[in-house]
């Protein structure tokens, strides 16, 4: 089982305040853990098909977890879902749709691309840390992940 310490947690979300709200909820919990964004569905799939300036496994290390904004620009988040569901070097890696909509169209087809859970976004700092808890509890300490 990875440790906090291990884990790397890849975030594709193109809004910097939601960055900031997670990185310092994630920090609050979870230092250790290995946080990397993108800011676009583009930028994800160069950084998980490490193309680019994501070339280098050092800078750029494969993700145990993904969370997923589906509103994001140049590819949207259903698209990004796809592609990492639809590549054998990447479809065993967790996804966690991480979004604003509770459209339940939008979690159905979530779901059926392969989304491994969906996550409303939180409202406030508050909620953020509750739900780093329970992500937390279960993605960095109780569930068995692939290498």
């Amino acid at each position: 089982m990875k440790k906090p310490l291990d884990f790397v947690l890849l975030m594709a979300e193109d809004d910097s305040d939601d960055q900031d709200l997670f990185k310092d909820a994630l920090a609050h919990y979870y230092d250790p853990v290995k946080l990397r964004f993108v800011a676009d569905g583009e930028e994800c799939c160069e950084y998980l098909k490490r193309r680019g300036r994501y070339a280098n496994p050092e800078s750029s290390p494969r993700p145990d977890l993904i969370l997923l904004d589906l509103n994001m620009p140049r590819k949207n988040g259903k698209e990004v879902l796809s592609e990492i569901k639809a590549d054998d070097s990447l479809k065993s890696i967790p996804v966690i749709v991480f979004t604003t909509s509770r459209s339940p169209s939008d979690i159905q087809e979530a779901y059926q691309l392969g989304s491994n859970s969906y996550m409303v976004k939180p409202n406030s700092f508050r909620e953020t840390l509750d739900l780093i808890q329970q992500l937390a509890g279960f993605w960095f300490t109780a569930a068995e992940l692939p290498d």
